[in-house]
Order: structure tokens, then C-alpha cells, then sequence
């Protein structure tokens, strides 16, 4: 029996069966079908905003309920209102070009739902990175399972109870359960499986995936660089990163993880934050703008990192002292870390401000290009030759000019990693495609001259293909 909401390994096994088997036998081929469950999607959303920012913000022990309107809420309206516009010319076949020695045959590709798509939710943005998924793949006509993290308990049983009232158990069904539950789930043979999380657990769900040979993508975590040209405004630069920095508390996968910055700056970078931090969080430690780390588990792993450092290399950037029963945590800088350091090391997720000192915009590329590919880059300045060359010496998911964070709204962009930051990308017209299978069609014309190139091979068959070959 069908069920959306599924919470044992064998209700996920018999669900993802009946599902699988009805994605062969009824394929959601119709436009009108397929708008009818984003409409579903959106009315779900409409509807259940104010609940959806509560629970979220229990499940972090306070988590501004602003933003997760505006950093979850809106996008995912958004996309949804992109992909309504534009998902039924996503979804006609189309023609392309055609050599011309095959004319007048020609070319068409046609996307077709793949089938059934596995989608697997982190915990910090746990219900932008669930429907932003839901977008592309219902939009393409897929069939969906989703496997809510374990870490915001209260929301996945909100949502997955919400699903159920919105959606067919046979179209989306949503997997709550703990980390058993996801190691099962990351080995069904998904038509295609989207993760999004750490680079460590990326690792673990591409090879539970590689025995079925399923296709995943995989947006992973990434330590994102600012560089900051000469010719930057400091109080520019100050203003995007905090905003960053503080946005969910620094848990956000694109955050602006290190500042590159000549170290004759930080002490003004510092004076700067400073300000900032008291004119947009006054009173931080009862303000319900300011989100607390998730849970205690994050906040032990971010205090480890900052008790291994020198204590000079440390400046807070409020008065008030973190706080382990809360789980609040105010911003710190962290004045040239070691580049072998555990915060130059790993993915923060908190509101911590490495300021690693560079010579100048050479310096700034060659430190980036010896780490892992980032799923950010920003770049704060002026000057169009340095920010091209940044751009083009180095490589990374994204790139932000004179701002961050803001590219993973443009639903006109893919959205997605390179190397240890992930692989494949999604939103829009590109995740409309790479949940879908694009199939290549040739059409023969009725009257066509590839008869005359059979056997047996004569002089004229030679000439003419040498001819066509030049």
C-alpha cells in the first residue's frame, strides 16, 4: 500500500517499489499534471509558512523566523513561479542543427521524466533544499521520495506531515527517520539521487549509489573565499560579509567561509564588524534575529576549533560570550590562522571570520588554487582586469562580484559544486534538464541519397568521401 509518509526500512523498500513501478507504467507526460502539483506546491507552501518558520526555529533552539521567510520561503516561491512560466517550453521537443550531409533528415532532442528521484535534505536550510529540489523534478514530470535530516526532527515531521496532505502518497512520499533510515535510502536504485550536505557524507552516498549505478548530484559543503581587491570599499566588504557571516549563524553552505585581505586592514576590518554587529544585533544575546547553532553536537565541533587557536589570534566581535547550554554563538575574527589549522581546514558553518593576510590579487589566486574547489567565490573591487583575473585563474561552483550568497536565488543560473564542493547543478532550465532525460532523436526523411553509400564500394562512393571529408 502507498503511504507518504515512511519511517521503517520496510516501508521505504515497499514504497520506493510501488513508486518505481508506477514511474514506468504511468509517466506524468501532460503540462496541465505537471502545473497542477507545483500549484499543489505552492498553496502547500502559502499555506503553512508561519508554521514552517516556527517549528524550523524550535528545531535550532531560536532561528530568526525572518529569514527563514526570506532565505527559504521566498526563493522557493520564486522558483516555483520560474518554473511555472517557463517548465511547458522546457518540455517540448525541439529541433537542432543536422550536418548537412544527412538532410533532409533532422535532429530533435526530447526531455522525458527519468522516473523516480531520491532527494536528500540537509538540516540547516531544511526547507529550501527540500522544495528547491521538488521544483526541478516535478517540473520534469519525476515522481519523488525525500529523506528529511534527522537533525531538524520537528520540521521534517511538519513537512513530510504536510506533504501528505497536498500530494498523492504515489507522487511524493517523504522518509523521517534517523541515520539508519538514510543509509538505506542512499542505496535504492534511484533514476537519479540529489544529496545535499558535507563533502564526508557526499563520499558515503556516491558509492552507496555506485552499485545501482545511479546518477547523483551532489551539492557539498566548500570552504567559499572572499578576496578583496585593493580598490575595494572596506565598508562594503564589512557589510556583505557579516550579513554572510550572521545569515543562519554562518550555517549556510555558501557562506563566505575566509577573508583574503592584506593584513595591514584588519585591524579596520575588525573596527568595522564591530560597528556593524551593534547597529544590526543590538541586545544579540535576547534578539530573535540572531539564530543559534543547531544543536550541541555543531556547537562542541565550532568551540574546538577556536580552543586550539592562540588566544591573540582570536577577537570577538560582540561583548557577550558564547554559550554552551543555548547554543548561542556571537561572531569572533580570527586574525592569519595557520593554513593547516582546523578553521583553514574545515567547512566553519558558524560566524567565524578568518582574515588570512595576501600580497595583492596574485597572492590571493594561488592560496585558492592550492585547496579543494570552493562552491562559492567572492570577490569585492573595482578593477575589472584584477576581478577577470580572478575569474579566470580560478575555478569554483559560483561566483558573487561585490556581493555573496545572492547567486543561489537567480533561478536564470545553475546552481551547484566542482570537485569536493560536488558535482552536476540544478534551478531552473538546468535542473529541468538534469532531472530529466534529454533523448536524442534522428528522423529520416522519406527521400534521402544514404542509399547510394551501401556496398559494394565504388570509385564514385570513394571520390565523394574524400570530397566530404576535407
Amino acid at each position: 500500500m502507498s503511504q507518504s509518509i515512511v519511517k521503517t526500512t520496510e516501508q521505504l523498500n515497499a514504497q520506493f517499489e510501488h513508486m518505481r513501478e508506477l514511474t514506468r507504467k504511468k509517466p506524468i507526460n501532460d503540462w496541465s499534471d505537471r502545473e497542477a502539483l507545483l500549484n499543489s506546491l505552492s498553496a502547500m507552501l502559502t499555506e503553512n509558512k508561519k508554521r514552517f518558520a516556527e517549528v524550523i526555529s524550535q528545531d535550532f533552539g531560536n532561528r530568526s523566523q525572518d529569514e527563514t521567510q526570506f532565505a527559504e520561503i521566498f526563493p522557493s516561491l520564486q522558483g516555483i513561479a520560474h518554473a511555472k512560466k517557463h517548465g511547458k517550453s522546457w518540455m517540448k521537443t525541439r529541433r537542432v542543427s543536422i550536418s548537412t550531409f544527412y538532410r533532409p533528415a533532422h535532429n530533435e532532442l526530447q526531455p522525458q521524466p527519468l522516473g523516480l528521484v531520491g532527494i536528500m535534505v540537509p538540516w540547516n536550510y531544511p526547507l529550501f533544499l527540500a522544495v528547491g529540489p521538488m521544483i526541478d523534478a516535478l517540473t520534469a514530470g519525476n515522481r519523488i521520495m525525500i529523506k528529511m535530516s534527522e537533525s531538524a526532527p520537528l520540521f521534517a515531521e511538519t513537512f513530510a506531515e504536510a506533504v501528505a496532505e497536498y500530494f498523492p502518497s504515489d507522487v511524493v512520499s517523504v522518509a523521517v527517520g534517523e541515520l539508519d533510515l538514510a543509509v538505506a535510502f542512499s542505496g535504492l536504485p534511484f533514476d537519479h539521487l540529489l544529496y545535499t550536505g558535507s563533502t564526508n557524507v557526499g563520499k558515503q552516498v556516491m558509492a552507496a549509489a555506485a552499485p545501482n549505478l545511479t546518477p547523483v548530484t551532489l551539492e557539498l559543503g566548500g570552504k567559499s573565499p572572499v578576496v578583496v581587491l585593493e580598490d575595494a570599499n572596506l565598508e562594503t566588504v564589512v557589510n556583505r560579509i557579516m550579513m554572510g557571516k550572521t545569515l543562519n549563524a554562518g550555517q549556510t553552505c555558501i557562506a563566505p567561509d575566509y577573508v583574503l585581505i592584506h593584513s595591514n586592514l584588519h585591524s579596520k576590518f575588525v573596527k568595522l564588524a564591530k560597528e556593524w554587529m551593534i547597529n544590526h544585533y543590538p541586545d544579540i544575546a535576547n534578539n530573535a534575529d540572531y539564530t543559534r547553532i543547531i544543536n550541541a553536537s555543531q556547537f562542541k565541533r565550532v568551540q574546538g576549533y577556536l580552543e586550539k587557536l592562540p588566544h591573540e589570534q582570536l577577537v570577538p566581535l560582540t561583548d557577550i560570550a558564547a554559550n554552551a547550554d543555548t547554543q548561542f554563538m556571537p561572531p569572533v575574527a580570527v586574525l592569519n590562522p595557520a593554513p593547516d589549522s582546523e578553521v583553514m581546514q574545515n567547512e566553519l558553518f558558524a560566524p567565524i571570520v578568518p582574515l588570512v593576510h595576501v600580497n595583492g590579487v596574485r597572492d590571493a589566486v594561488e592560496f585558492i588554487n592550492s585547496r579543494p574547489r570552493p562552491l562559492a567565490l567572492y570577490i569585492f573591487g573595482e578593477d575589472n582586469s584584477d576581478i577577470e583575473y580572478v575569474r579566470n585563474y580560478t575555478v569554483s561552483g559560483g561566483v558573487a562580484i561585490n556581493e555573496v550568497i545572492m547567486h543561489v536565488a537567480q533561478h536564470e543560473l545553475p546552481f551547484g559544486g566542482v570537485g569536493h564542493s560536488g558535482m552536476g547543478a540544478y534551478h531552473g532550465q538546468a535542473g529541468f534538464e538534469r532531472l530529466s532525460h534529454m533523448k536524442p532523436v534522428f528522423v529520416q526523411s522519406k527521400f534521402n541519397a544514404l542509399n547510394i553509400m551501401l556496398p559494394p564500394y565504388s570509385d564514385l562512393f570513394r571520390k565523394g568521401l574524400d570530397f566530404l571529408s576535407k
